[in-house]
């Protein structure tokens, strides 16, 4: 992309972009605070909730590498667009859905606009600030929207459900998305295409996506098919078999899409397992914490966005700068694993919260551990992915971390769902009431996401070669 823009334009432009990524953070928060409500008015199944989370997040991460590819060969500028008006045409539809089937559709879609908007926004910014401490500064104003934008999520998930319905929650991306689309026009360069282009690996984002769908369509209806049913056995061995043949194709590709030799590189590996581990963890904490305070304990929709902010804003101050002086002071592995231990601990505290439970003595402590834990742990995760490859291969790596960590938490949520689904009903069966039953799933759900955190902060420690990244990486000045 020429350097054609001035200063305050490229500033401008910056600010646009992060309004446009901004929209997208917004729908991975917004929708925890109204499930209750939409769950309510379209009749879903507690399993079945989760395909409302789960169809944005296996598309947002099976066409986040795609999405980058795309704009590498046809234009950033351009992707960004067509991503942009993808997910606000989507969220039209889903603002109007008055069906189950219309509405997880929607979000499928809304998930692959999302990921072409995230994955060319920061191939934008670095070509819009290209001198290194102009940079920092822009990926840190990057950084801080995206942090935030978890905060602004829960908070504005709860005003809008609360004091209008839950198709608001979508609605509002149209004003959003469409300011951001105009400005985009004027302020961004038209693109500069490369001579040559390499090819576009369309079948290996159709193979790994519709693979980890069919996986997780398994494990969601594993309580009510049965898990050894037909059904269950047939829908999980078809999406294996798409996953194998992903890897299959991946091998043989001329430009693959994961290139598989990546994947060989240490702390690259460990940092996918990792991230695997910890993002089943972290989607336990904001969904089925959503869940309890409103199924179990009575709060509105607005007093549980509200009660995240603590950890939101802690996870904010993080990365405006509290992480990388801590990974300048100690490398990245010593804050990765200590952070991960952290947010276990505070998942652990969490799933002691009683039927009766406040939020002071019972849910805050777990809140403020994870907002910390989880600070402390994101930029070292995304630091050790990025220290085993060069440069010029810095953002695949960090694409294919970004990938694992959503496809880990689209598959550990449906895993925890359910078995969450089916500890209620065994409860239910012993005679217990439901706001008990569903209080002895949601704990059962707590701490299996404490131990798969804790299991990657034993990695972490184990495995991640300890290196000092240089200050260029972090945004040092």
């Amino acid at each position: 992309m020429p350097q054609t823009l001035t200063t305050r334009q490229r500033w401008l432009a910056l600010y646009v972009l992060c309004f446009g990524v901004l929209m997208i953070v917004l729908d991975t928060t917004v929708v925890t605070v109204a499930l209750p409500s939409i769950q309510r008015s379209l009749g879903f199944s507690d399993t079945a909730l989760v395909w409302v989370l789960n169809a944005y997040m296996l598309t947002y991460g099976g066409f986040l590498l795609l999405g980058g590819r795309l704009g590498d060969l046809y234009g950033n500028r351009r992707w960004f667009l067509i991503g942009l008006l993808a997910f606000v045409g989507a969220s039209l539809a889903c603002g109007i859905a008055t069906s189950q089937w219309l509405l997880v559709v929607a979000r499928a879609v809304q998930g692959i606009g999302g990921a072409i908007v995230t994955a060319v926004a920061l191939a934008l910014i670095m070509n819009l600030f290209t001198e290194p401490s102009e940079r920092a500064k822009a990926m840190g104003v990057y950084g801080f929207i995206c942090a935030a934008g978890g905060s602004l999520g829960e908070i504005l998930g709860g005003v809008l459900t609360q004091w209008l319905n839950w198709h608001w929650i979508f609605l509002v991306n149209l004003p959003i998305g469409i300011a951001v689309y105009i400005f985009c026009l004027s302020l961004l360069p038209r693109d500069a295409l490369p001579e040559q282009r390499q090819r576009l690996d369309a079948t290996g984002a159709v193979l790994v996506t519709a693979g980890l769908m069919l996986a997780v369509y398994a494990v969601i209806g594993g309580n009510a098919a049965g898990w050894g049913s037909p059904q269950t056995l047939l829908t999980l061995a078809a999406g294996v078999a798409l996953l194998a043949a992903f890897f299959f194709a991946e091998k043989r590709v001329r430009d693959p899409l994961m290139p598989l030799h990546l994947l060989k590189r240490r702390n690259l590996a460990t940092a996918n397992i990792v991230g695997i581990l910890w993002s089943a963890g972290m989607f336990a904490w904001f969904v089925i914490t959503a869940l309890y305070l409103q199924r179990v304990v009575g709060y509105t929709p607005l007093q549980v966005g509200l009660s995240f902010i603590p950890a939101d804003m802690l996870m904010a101050a993080f990365s405006l700068g509290l992480s990388a002086k801590l990974v300048i002071r100690f490398g990245f592995r010593t804050p990765l694993w200590i952070g991960l231990a952290i947010a276990g601990g505070g998942l652990l505290l969490i799933s002691q919260a009683p039927l009766d439970g406040r939020y002071l003595p019972h849910i805050l402590p777990g809140m403020l551990m994870l907002g910390i834990g989880g600070g402390m742990a994101f930029n070292p995760l995304l630091l050790a992915a990025m220290s085993d490859v060069d440069e010029s291969q810095a953002g695949l790596a960090s694409g294919i971390t970004n990938t694992a960590f959503m496809m880990g938490g689209a598959l550990g949520l449906a895993v925890l769902a359910s078995l969450a689904d089916a500890w209620t009903a065994a409860a239910l069966a012993e005679g217990a009431d439901e706001r008990g039953a569903l209080n002895a799933g949601y704990q059962l759900a707590f701490r299996i996401g404490a131990a798969m955190t804790l299991l990657g902060a034993a990695i972490s420690a184990v495995f991640v070669r300890a290196k000092a990244p240089p200050a260029a990486m972090l945004g040092a000045q």
